[in-house]
């Protein structure tokens, strides 16, 4: 036995030519959930503020000078979502109206589902990076690091 990882009851799932070649539809399946997970907590890194960001040069500058970087980060991270929904929103819609598909033989997987999560995510990843501006600006965050797009808890 190789260094491969490989089924003990049979050699259905060696990837190897000429040995079965996995299970038909896997790699399919697994490279659009991976892009639809990922997307999926985009959102939340956001608010939760665990996106990457380093706190050496926050730690350094006044107050004044630290909301302006969040604002720039926060800028950033909008026009970085505003050029996904851009992209993707046309292929989106071609892929729908046209029926594409990844695969071949006995699983096909629609393309436009994973689109539509990537360009509705990023809609969503907008709006929170417009939110935490708004939020920063206004004197309600809770903490500038910990989880600078959360709002205060309400008590009972």
């Amino acid at each position: 036995m190789d260094s491969r990882t490989r089924c003990s009851c049979c050699q259905r799932c060696d990837p190897s030519p000429g040995r079965g070649g996995g299970i038909p539809g896997s790699k399919e399946i697994l490279q659009n959930s991976v892009v639809t997970i990922t997307f999926l907590q985009i959102p939340l890194a956001i608010y939760s503020g665990s996106m990457l960001r380093t706190t050496i040069l926050l730690d350094a500058v006044p107050p004044v000078m630290r909301r302006l970087l969040r604002t720039f980060a926060a800028l950033l991270g909008l026009i970085l979502f505003l050029g996904l929904i851009l992209g993707t929103w046309p292929s989106f819609v071609e892929g729908y109206r046209i029926g594409e598909y990844e695969g071949e033989g006995s699983l096909r997987v629609p393309t436009w589902p994973v689109r539509g999560v990537v360009a509705l995510m990023s809609a969503c990843a907008a709006l929170a990076y417009l939110q935490m501006i708004w939020l920063d600006w206004t004197g309600r965050l809770i903490s500038e690091s910990e989880a600078p797009g959360a709002l205060a808890r309400l008590e009972d």
